[in-house]
């Protein structure tokens, strides 16, 4: 996939076209190294040039290029916002976009293939991957280093070890 989602307009921020945008990023600074973002609303979607980044509690406040009255931005609310892929900066190693996991293919330690990574959903201190499997419920994994052993997106698979105790659900 180009293009990641990288946050939500949730609201307007005084008369300017300044916009709170709630980030979907780890660092809420990477916005800080994205120049143009687009916002889908009404089935239009709309490029946004990045003039200006200020932080607000678990908000960003954020001043667009093309928005100058808090009329043009009130028509954002709401609207989820993507940036091309090329626009982020490189994640770290071990480190990969949710949506390059979904689809892939989840092995055990003995290559046997359980199911389909479903999900990644954030719980307690960590993330916890759903694996889909047929005929059985979904497994729910934690995505740490001692069940992950390997991933690679370009082969769209992953291996774990499973957690004593989930083996047979």
């Amino acid at each position: 996939m180009n293009r990641l989602e990288v946050g939500k307009i949730n609201n307007t921020h005084g008369l300017h076209g300044e916009v709170k945008v709630l980030a979907w990023t780890d660092s809420p600074d990477t916005f800080e190294s994205i120049k143009r973002v687009y916002a889908s609303i009404n089935n239009e979607e709309i490029t946004l040039t990045v003039k200006r980044v200020k932080y607000q509690k678990n908000n960003l406040i954020i001043k667009f290029n093309e928005l100058e009255s808090i009329e043009e931005a009130e028509r954002l609310k709401g609207a989820v916002l993507t940036a091309d892929r090329e626009m982020l900066p490189p994640l770290p190693e071990g480190v990969y976009y949710i949506v390059d996991l979904i689809g892939c293919r989840v092995f055990d330690e003995n290559n046997i293939e359980l199911g389909t990574l479903a999900d990644v959903f954030r719980a307690g201190a960590g993330n916890v991957y759903t694996v889909k499997r047929k005929g059985k419920s979904d497994l729910l994994l934690p995505a740490n280093e001692e069940t992950i052993i390997s991933i690679n997106t370009e082969s769209e698979k992953i291996q774990i070890r499973v957690p004593e105790g989930l083996e047979d659900e």
